[in-house]
């Protein structure tokens, strides 16, 4: 698609997906600068013009999360002071989402804060995938396109054939998503109990489902520092089960989250492009891209049409 008031520009978490993303749309990726002051201030420049365009910014809020969001802000106001018709922002993971209620006194919303903040400084539009809480879409006062990567994920697993499966949700709120990977996989579905002592930890309580004897394949919107995940997939090996695997649409992975993910008794571990990984991962990771998926809406966006043409199995 060559459509020259349609613009797209990279911010620095994530450029090989945006180079991705403009290959399929068939049109180069927008010239801009992105730099620092000595200060550690961020500075952009739209190297062309953009006045009356529709601009799409690519930028996840990957590590260091603080600093993209902040980049991702002077973009946004760059392309406001530069005339640009519509501001359309493509981030595949919208971090702060698990900041999305108080779960105590004095707490804050920060999901709420960070919409706030981005429709403020300007955004016209919000593209996202599998948002760790669907009403999210609500702290927005603008458009949000909520895709889904279930999809492509569960194509790749289907064409695994695994043998007797079963779809695991580590927790209450993933059922739903875990409920209909098991639909589409006509397998049975089982779901962790746990606590949480603290942020990043928790304890596996209790299973509900029969998981001796299958194969388990864990959905997740994310993986963080992969604690949790380990504590699942030992927890379902002590109760009999086969090897794991781990599907997750978002690779957060901080800290040691890669080296502890390299588990023996998880076979595969499915992520997508959303968030860049190191190269030099183990085999045990599959790396699938959404590039496809933030292109078709992209160009339905620009060109009309309905986005729920996207989804193959039902939207999120």
């Amino acid at each position: 698609m060559k459509n020259g008031s349609l613009k797209i520009f990279s911010g620095s978490s994530n450029p090989k997906l945006a180079e991705r993303i403009s290959h399929v749309l068939g049109q180069p990726l927008g010239k801009i600068k992105l730099s620092r002051f000595k200060s550690g201030e961020h500075y952009c420049h739209f190297e062309e013009t953009i006045r009356n365009c529709d601009v799409f910014i690519v930028q996840t809020f990957s590590h260091p999360i603080n600093e993209h969001f902040v980049e991702l802000l002077v973009m946004i106001d760059a392309a406001k002071r530069a005339s640009a018709r519509t501001i359309n922002l493509v981030v595949p993971y919208y971090g702060y989402s698990r900041q999305e209620r108080k779960a105590a006194p004095r707490e804050p919303i920060s999901a709420k804060m960070v919409a706030d903040v981005l429709t403020t400084a300007g955004a016209h539009r919000v593209v996202t995938i599998d948002l760790h809480a669907p009403a999210i879409q609500g702290f927005f006062n603008i458009p949000v396109d909520h895709l889904t990567a279930l999809d492509m994920i569960s194509d790749y697993i289907i064409k695994k054939n695994i043998v007797n499966p079963i779809v695991v949700s580590p927790d209450a709120g993933r059922a739903t998503t875990a409920e209909n990977l098991a639909n589409i996989l006509n397998a049975p579905f089982a779901m962790m109990i746990k606590k949480r002592p603290e942020h990043n930890e928790s304890v596996i309580t209790h299973v509900i489902g029969e998981v001796e004897g299958r194969t388990p394949i864990i959905i997740e919107d994310l993986i963080d520092t992969g604690t949790t995940i380990i504590n699942v997939v030992e927890g379902l090996k002590d109760r009999g089960s086969n090897d794991i695997y781990i599907c997750a649409t978002h690779p957060v992975f901080s800290g040691p989250a890669l080296q502890r993910l390299d588990h023996p008794n998880i076979k595969e571990v499915i992520i997508t492009d959303s968030i860049a990984i190191p190269e030099n991962h183990s085999s045990r990771f599959t790396v699938l891209s959404v590039a496809h998926l933030l292109a078709d809406a992209i160009q339905i966006i620009k060109q009309g049409g309905s986005l729920s043409s996207l989804f193959k199995y039902g939207g999120v």
